[in-house]
């Protein structure tokens, strides 16, 4: 059993708190008030552009049904803002875009700003990717048709009516075409006939 004065020896714990832990307890509160303050503010300055969630080809108007509202952390400068879905709408695309694409300016172009500028572009063709009776004159669809290396795509219609302006035929069949197409897809469909992944269908009357 301890003496009196043995227990008057023993270290007394201090109640006082010290100003530099309550200062700092203070300003973490503070911290994380104005940390969730600027997260609200950031919410806010989120910005509405256009999404696309279908493919769309080069040269192809858009249409409401593939356009799509999404928010973004940004400006938006670069991107068409989805109150101008209507003017995207009566548009045409510029490059073939896929689902899931924020639309950005040079996508888009007024279809009527490229409609009238007709250019002759030469298909070299193999066996099964043109009609055997192709003819001068005749309204075609240019189809692209993706080799082994992209199995995972589909056909897809790259220019919904082109004209024939030439064919020749070897060996029975149509070896090479000149159709006449609008300018803005003409690369494209250049691009896919050098790799082969073209294929020309004729519209025509059912008999």
């Amino acid at each position: 059993m301890l003496t009196g004065v043995a227990s008057r020896g023993l270290p007394q714990w201090s109640r006082q708190r010290s100003p530099g832990l309550a200062a700092l307890a203070v300003l973490l509160v503070l911290g994380g008030a104005l940390a969730t303050t600027m997260l609200v503010m950031r919410a806010d300055e989120r910005t509405s552009v256009i999404r696309v969630t279908g493919r769309v080809g080069a040269g192809q108007p858009f249409g409401g049904g593939v356009l799509q509202e999404a928010r973004i952390a940004d400006d938006g400068a670069s991107y068409w803002p989805w109150s101008q879905r209507d003017q995207v709408a009566a548009a045409v695309a510029t490059v073939t875009v896929l689902p899931g694409t924020l639309l950005t300016r040079p996508m888009v172009t007024d279809g009527a700003a490229v409609a009238g500028r007709p250019v002759r572009l030469g298909l070299a063709l193999k066996p099964g990717q043109v009609p055997y009776d192709l003819q001068r004159g005749e309204r075609v669809q240019l189809i692209h048709v993706p080799g082994r290396r992209n199995g995972s795509e589909g056909p897809a219609l790259v220019v919904e009516e082109a004209v024939v302006d030439a064919v020749s035929y070897t060996s029975g069949s149509a070896g090479q075409a000149t159709v006449i197409v609008d300018s803005l897809v003409a690369p494209v469909v250049a691009a896919h006939a050098v790799s082969g992944e073209i294929a020309i269908a004729a519209i025509r009357a059912q008999p």
